[in-house]
């Protein structure tokens, strides 16, 4: 599957943050966020995340980065979000949880920079082969353990985990 529309790109020194809930519910946006995102600030603050989700990325990618960050880990990927205008932009995602005294997750902290080039010539083909896997399957939790599947496989096939193949592109 294509990304939507037109692409959108960032500036080499662009910075998109966000602030959610723990439910994954925005609480803060930077101007830059609603500004490639083709939305106003007050349309996403309050709204789910996913407001951007793109159907272009592949689910188990996001479920490896929720796993991994409601676990309490930071969380490296790279991402293709959707805009209101059906078009779409990739960043390169920087997740983490926020605490509070006592050290429970009260949320989580993104940081998005402009992914390079070279890293999205790797990624794209990967992640259409996972969407194709998971589209094989009408059952979506089993398109989602196929695709998770695949994911581990072309680690393996590396020689890398996760992080290591995200951090080396």
């Amino acid at each position: 599957m294509q990304p939507e529309g037109i692409e959108r790109t960032m500036e080499d020194d662009d910075l998109i943050v966000t602030k959610t809930d723990k439910k994954g519910w925005i609480t803060y946006c930077n101007q830059l966020c609603a500004d490639i995102a083709e939305y106003d600030l007050q349309e996403l603050v309050g709204a789910p995340h996913s407001i951007v989700r793109s159907k272009a990325m592949p689910r188990c990618v996001f479920k490896l980065l929720w796993d991994r960050i409601a676990d309490g880990h930071e969380v490296f990927a790279f991402v293709v979000n959707k805009t209101k205008n059906d078009n779409h932009y990739w960043v390169f995602a920087h997740v983490t949880a926020s605490r509070d005294g006592a050290g429970n997750i009260t949320g989580y902290h993104s940081s998005r920079r402009k992914p390079f080039k070279g890293a999205l010539e790797a990624v794209k083909p990967l992640y259409a082969a996972l969407l194709e896997e998971e589209a094989k399957y009408k059952n979506r939790k089993e398109g989602l353990a196929a695709s998770t599947a695949l994911l581990g496989k072309v680690l393996e096939s590396k020689g890398v985990d996760y992080d290591e193949f995200v951090l080396s592109l």
